[in-house]
């Protein structure tokens, strides 16, 4: 083989190298999230340090050519106190995308949580102790294939239909002393959602249905959450309102529950502050004291685009038969965090 020879077929491989890398990627991303706490408890004191949803994640695409794309997602939380644990069921997806929008496998948070409470937990991206406590998650994990449209004058639609094979706990009523979680499967799930941004303008809607089989009794829950967010200059307010009920044989109950969150900006510092309220729950449950009110003040100092400081104080106030945020019913809870967030 002659030099010149070698030479060109030297340029040939890095041409087919760079040609197939065009048409392919893969990142290695994740968020470092960390908290030294003193925390409250009922009666009881402790410190702490915690892990604040910290996770690894990697995604890539391969372009399939006329527009088509095949893309993943796989997420890990792990403990970035102590460096314990890691899997992919924090997220875990497939997907095909092309003008007609994007068809997902696997498993990812629904449209409508992101849509609405989500949205507005502007803090600390509504991780560790100061996360909403009083929003009601209804989808099933896992198992899911979605729909997401390609946006529309601001607008974009998700639709999430949940297979129902996952064994576990089912529906819960968080927070009230006559609603005992009961070993039961999960039927199936809907979850659809819509968002609007617009400039300073931001609306969202979203909707559940989920059904679980528990010892012969099929129990229906449902959601229904609105959002709305909107930006003058430095400041950015938002709220969200979420109805929720359950339908069985054994109970029936409705809760109402809504969130008012402000962020203002000044340099690199952000003020925020966040207040929520979730209504005791009716029907079977009525007279029960199972309201609750959580609020959190916080401030976030910018070092760059990645990294941030950060101190807040955030408080839950549980009526007596209420256990957001704790394990015993009718116990307070409160934490002082102050905190370091990286992404890579």
């Amino acid at each position: 083989m002659t030099k010149t020879t070698r030479v060109m077929l030297a340029v040939l491989a890095v041409c087919g190298t760079s040609a197939a890398m065009a048409q392919s990627s893969v990142n290695v991303y994740g968020r470092i999230n960390t908290t030294v706490e003193s925390q409250k408890t009922g009666d009881t004191s402790t410190s702490v340090m915690n892990s604040n949803s910290s996770y690894l994640g990697f995604s890539g695409t391969e372009d399939l050519g006329n527009g088509l794309k095949a893309g993943f997602q796989l997420e890990g939380n792990f403990g970035s106190d102590n460096g314990a644990g890691f899997d992919f069921q924090r997220h875990s997806e497939v997907n095909l995308s092309g003008s007609f929008g994007t068809v997902r496998l696997g498993k990812f948070l629904v449209g409508s949580y992101l849509a609405t409470a989500d949205y507005i937990s502007m803090h600390n991206h509504d991780t560790g102790t100061s996360a909403d406590a009083l929003y009601n998650y209804v989808f099933p994990e896992g198992n899911q294939i979605a729909y997401r449209s390609p946006e529309f004058g601001g607008v974009t639609a998700d639709f999430n239909y949940g297979f129902g094979e996952k064994t576990g706990n089912g529906a819960e009523i968080n927070g009230s002393a006559g609603a005992a979680t009961i070993p039961g499967t999960k039927n199936g799930a809907f979850d659809a959602a819509l968002n609007y941004n617009q400039g300073p303008l931001g609306l969202g809607l979203g909707y559940t249905r989920a059904e679980s089989k528990r010892f012969g009794d099929t129990q229906k829950e449902q959601q229904l959450g609105l959002r709305a967010s909107y930006t003058i200059n430095s400041l950015t307010l938002g709220a969200y309102y979420q109805y929720y009920k359950v339908d069985s044989e054994a109970f029936d109950t409705k809760r109402h529950a809504y969130r008012l969150a402000a962020m203002y900006t000044l340099g690199a510092s952000e003020f925020h502050a966040n207040v929520g309220r979730a209504q005791s729950y009716k029907g079977d449950f009525d007279g029960f004291k199972t309201s609750a009110t959580q609020w959190t003040l916080g401030y976030n100092y910018n070092l760059s685009k990645r990294t941030k400081v950060y101190g807040y104080f955030t408080k839950i106030n549980n009526g007596d038969d209420a256990a957001y945020g704790v394990t015993n019913a009718g116990d307070n809870f409160r934490s002082i965090a102050v905190g370091v967030r990286h992404l890579f």
